[in-house]
Formats: structure tokens, C-alpha cells, sequence
């Protein structure tokens, strides 16, 4: 693990995560998990209380240990903030302090624009006892207050950066909100919706379904629509075929 006693040097297309005298290797490791889930690989950790590099965060980092082999060990917060232009600090309290806060969602939108036009950014966690302290929020920018149970504030370290690297990958669009998977078929073309709209319709009139018969319209557009209004893929619609075929030929069987 790399220990740098000089000021780092922060990547500009990330912000630096920096996790302030964090308390247990283990949730540094955790919390190189949760960054790395995301696309972040820049940890800063300033006067940990166990010391520098730590074995129990080497085991809970798992697949992310290169973040803490690459991470930058730092004496204090000014050294760990030295290169940077803009830093939040997170917190779930109130602090008396006269400074912009910022949800996690608008704090790493921000984060993103200040990093396009070239400025370093750096988002500070305090350690698991009690987060961190007014000096320490007193050297960030803004603040960024986490929407928690007023009843139960406490966020563990790691939970907290997989929220704030989560609402970083957000900011980046590199999340898709929704996604159907095909399952190897194809969405219906009109034309097969059509066609088996039109197999219903003259089964079901074979059949006397339509009836009474002044009321024979309205349920063939009804039976239209709801063939138009369902998500249908080829394979739904050879099944429905197949389903009334089936159907057709157990009555001609009897």
C-alpha cells in the first residue's frame, strides 16, 4: 500500500474520497468496495486510528484491494485536501456552521460540473464513532446531509460512500432506470399483433362469443385494444396462437 506523506495529486475526471481517521480497517475495506462498485478508485485516509497499511482492510476490500494498494495515506486533513478545489463534507447533523448543504443527488451533480471544467473535488467521511468534527467540516465547501430517520441517523462508513458513489454514477447517466430483458425474442410487429388479433376475432365468432349482437362492435374494439395496449413479444404471440389452436382442437375432439 502506498503511503504519501507530501500533498496527493487527485485524478480530475473523479472526485477523491477521504475517509477522515477512520476507525477499523474493516470498514475502509468495505468502503473500497462499495467505491469500486461504482467506478471510483481514488481513496484518500487520513490518520487512520489503527495505522497505515492495514491487513483487515486488505481482507474486507475482497476484488477492490488495488483501491487500497493505490491509496494515499495522509497526516492530516489539510495535506489530504491540498490539491483540491472544492470539497463536501458529509454529515447527518446539524452543525452551526453557515454553509450550503446539498443532498447526495444535487452534491454529485455539482461534483460532476465543478470536474468537467477542470476543478478536483473531494467528499470527506468522518470516522464510525461520531463522524466528523466541526474543524474538520469547517475546512469543505458545503455540506452534504443525507435524508435519514431523525430517530436513527447513523450511517455506517461503508453504507455511506456506496450512497454517495451511487448518486456519482447517477450523475455520470450511466444509470438505466429501466430495462426489459428479451429472454432471446423480439418485441410483436404490428403485423403479428394484427394477426392474432384477427385469429381472436374469428374464433370467438365461430364460437358465439360476440353476442348480443348489437353489441358485437364494441367488442372487437375492445378486444383490438387490448391486443394494442399489451407489451407483447413474438414469442407471447405464437404461445396465444398456439393456446387457441389448442383449444379449437380439444372442442373438435369432444
Amino acid at each position: 500500500m502506498t503511503q504519501t506523506s507530501s500533498s496527493p495529486v487527485l485524478p480530475a475526471p473523479i472526485p477523491a474520497i477521504v475517509l477522515v481517521r477512520p476507525q477499523m480497517g474493516e470498514n475502509i475495506g468495505a468502503a473500497a468496495r462499495a467505491m469500486w462498485n461504482f467506478g471510483l478508485d481514488h481513496m484518500r485516509v487520513v490518520a487512520p486510528r489503527d495505522g497505515w497499511p492495514s491487513q483487515s482492510a486488505v481482507a474486507m476490500a475482497s476484488g477492490a484491494g488495488r483501491l487500497l494498494d493505490e491509496a494515499q495515506h495522509c497526516a492530516d486533513l489539510p495535506s489530504a485536501l491540498a490539491d483540491c478545489d472544492f470539497t463536501f463534507a458529509t454529515t447527518a447533523r446539524g452543525r452551526d456552521l453557515t454553509k450550503p448543504v446539498y443532498s447526495p443527488e444535487a452534491a454529485m451533480k455539482l461534483a460532476a460540473e465543478k470536474i468537467s471544467a477542470g476543478q478536483r473535488v473531494a467528499v470527506l467521511f468522518g470516522p464510525e464513532r461520531a463522524g466528523l468534527e466541526n474543524e474538520d467540516i469547517a475546512q469543505a465547501n458545503a455540506i452534504v446531509s443525507v435524508p435519514v430517520n431523525p430517530k436513527f441517523a447513523s450511517l455506517n462508513l461503508a453504507q455511506c460512500v456506496l450512497l454517495m458513489s451511487y448518486e456519482w454514477m447517477r450523475a455520470q447517466g450511466d444509470v438505466t432506470h429501466e430495462v426489459t430483458e428479451m429472454a432471446g425474442t423480439d418485441w410483436a410487429k404490428g403485423a403479428e399483433v394484427d394477426h392474432l388479433a384477427r385469429h381472436y376475432e374469428e374464433r370467438l365468432e365461430e364460437a358465439g362469443f360476440f353476442y348480443p349482437e348489437h353489441k358485437t362492435t364494441s367488442m372487437k374494439l375492445n378486444l383490438r385494444n387490448m391486443w394494442s395496449r399489451m407489451p407483447m413479444t413474438r414469442a407471447d404471440v405464437q404461445m396465444l396462437h398456439g393456446i387457441l389452436r389448442q383449444m379449437v382442437r380439444w372442442k373438435e375432439k369432444g
